[in-house]
């Protein structure tokens, strides 16, 4: 299952093609971790000031109560509006149509054309989907009250016109890309976050922050707060999509608006799209019933868990997918769908493997990590949520973070199949991922208490991620001629699942020896927050990583040079 994300941190959107020179493949391990490491670079600015971002919208109004559970709703409706009706699709047909487009005669125009008619398509799904705002709230969620419902629906007039500028970000973002101008995409974040760092930081000074408790007496919260904070989320959208135009202005390129649907491909790639379509609809549909739990849950009263500490913990909870797996992922793709388009099998296994094991390395990791530093780590990222929020959201951090090593896998493993033009076997594999969802949730809702639902709902989304991989591991398997490296992917993790058992012990002894959760810092400020859990976290972090990378030596791990390599390289330099 694909969470909702901001497209910047999904790679979906991040593994996009566009006009010019087609971009190279990377070749070897090497060149795969100098193409990453560039990537990862403006990941991790960006993703450095969407913390800030973050704290300073956690103190404005909170990481649980009513303001912050509708605005939570409401802001992520760009997000899944964005998978279904466009992001899955848009980037499923358009990124093949791309590099086919490379090889013909009229490459500008049939490039011209794809972009245009796609803006042309957003833009009118944003209109429909911005005046039906109070019904899309509706679908959202359970339980709310008809205040809630309606500060929910005021609060998606503001966020949903999001939708277009994410559409647009990722439009230009596929033309940088296959331009090999990797940077720019990942840096545009930052725009968002200096704009909403701004906004919210008048929000603060205006209105003043909100208790740890979060907002639940609507009778003081007014229309200038409401478009303040709203309308701050979506400018800083718009802000990281227009920027893109400035690198893209500077190389040269320019796109002709021009529409017309005749001689661009589209009617080969007809069935992908329409699979694709399915497939999202499908994911998010399992999306929408685990919002509506936890939507319920956070109105079972301020000490439970609700859609606000579930986002909190999504967004820790891919902080590591975003910042290396989506970089490596992104690096491959424009080679896997050249070799696939050329009939080049052995090119796509072997890429295809290279990354399952790079990621790998990386993942199994951070899943350690996660679990045995969720508190200190929920301090350090979300400082401003408090002790009672910090202890809401990181047993959900842990549920999620079982689910991080099939993620990294799955996102790899779908663009094959998209550069395959192969969006049927896609859908039913989502198929039995999504019911898997659905069913954790209906369980949790049946056997466990409602202060348990919204971690059931990491677990369930875990468990989902777990089997799509391994379903898309035999689709695949049979795609490329029943050959998938599997032995030397399933050693790799294997030793890595070891050593990150090790180290993981190692950094739990190391947090129970400084006093756990206990020696963090609360109701003395946030500043002293965020020390406390940046020393647990860095302490014990690097424990863990001493010990691990020490292991993967001793087991003579190859894999490791791919990540390690190119940050040793630039350092010693």
């Amino acid at each position: 299952m694909t969470a909702p994300t901001d497209p910047a941190s999904d790679p979906s959107a991040e593994a996009a093609g566009g006009p010019g020179t087609p971009a190279t493949p990377p070749s070897s391990t090497s060149s795969l971790g100098r193409n990453s490491i560039v990537m990862a670079a403006g990941t991790a600015a960006s993703r450095l000031g969407g913390l800030v971002r973050n704290m300073m919208l956690v103190a404005a109004i909170g990481s649980a109560g009513t303001v912050a559970n509708a605005f939570d709703v409401a802001n992520k409706l760009p997000n899944v509006l964005f998978a279904i009706l466009a992001g899955g699709m848009l980037n499923a047909v358009l990124v093949p149509q791309i590099v086919k487009a490379f090889r013909a005669h009229n490459a500008q125009e049939r490039v011209d054309k794809l972009l245009t008619v796609s803006a042309v398509g957003i833009l009118a799904i944003t209109a429909v989907l911005t005046g039906a705002a109070a019904w899309v709230v509706m679908l959202y969620t359970d339980g709310w009250s008809a205040e809630q419902l309606a500060l929910g629906t005021v609060f998606a007039y503001w966020c949903i016109p999001q939708l277009f500028f994410y559409g647009l970000y990722t439009l230009l973002g596929q033309v940088l890309n296959a331009r090999e101008q990797f940077g720019p995409f990942m840096w545009a974040p930052v725009a968002n976050n200096v704009v909403s760092v701004l906004g919210f930081a008048v929000f603060l000074i205006v209105f003043g922050g909100a208790p740890d408790t979060g907002i639940n007496d609507l009778s003081e919260w007014n229309t200038p707060r409401t478009i303040l904070l709203a309308g701050t989320a979506t400018l800083g959208i718009v802000a990281q999509a227009l920027v893109l135009l400035v690198p893209l202005l500077r190389s040269g390129f320019r796109w002709n608006l021009r529409l017309g649907l005749r001689g661009i491909g589209l009617r080969s790639a007809g069935g992908v799209a329409l699979w694709t379509f399915a497939a999202v609809v499908l994911e998010q549909a399992g999306v929408l019933y685990l919002t509506r739990v936890a939507a319920e849950a956070g109105n079972a009263g301020d000490a439970v868990a609700g859609n606000a500490s579930y986002t909190q913990a999504l967004l820790i909870y891919l902080l590591p997918h975003s910042l290396v797996t989506v970089s490596i992922a992104t690096a491959l793709f424009t080679g896997i769908s050249k070799a696939a388009q050329a009939g080049d099998t052995d090119r796509v296994r072997s890429d295809l493997s290279l990354g399952l094991r790079t990621i790998g390395v990386f993942t199994v990791f951070a899943t350690a990590a996660l679990v045995v530093l969720a508190g200190p780590a929920t301090a350090f990222i979300v400082p401003t949520a408090g002790e009672q929020g910090t202890a809401l959201i990181a047993p959900v951090l842990v549920a999620l973070s079982f689910g991080l090593v099939p993620l990294g896998g799955m996102a790899l493993m779908k663009w094959v199949f998209y550069a395959y033009e192969d969006g049927r076997s896609v859908f039913w594999i989502t198929v039995p991922s999504t019911v898997a969802l659905v069913a954790g949730l209906v369980a949790a809702q049946v056997w466990l208490p409602v202060e348990l639902w919204v971690i059931a709902a990491g677990g369930a989304y875990a468990l989902s991620n777990w089997i799509t991989v391994l379903l898309r591991t035999g689709g695949l398997k049979r795609k490329l001629g029943g050959r998938l490296d599997g032995g030397r992917i399933f050693v790799l993790h294997a030793k890595t699942v070891l050593a990150a058992a090790v180290a993981g012990g190692a950094g739990w002894g190391v947090y129970q020896l400084v006093g756990g959760f206990d020696v963090l810092t609360f109701g003395k400020g946030w500043v002293l927050t965020m020390l406390s859990g940046l020393w647990v976290t860095a302490l014990c972090g690097l424990v863990m990583l001493a010990v691990y990378v020490l292991l993967l030596r001793l087991l003579r791990v190859e894999e490791l040079n791919g990540l390690l390599g190119p940050v040793l390289a630039r350092l010693r330099r």
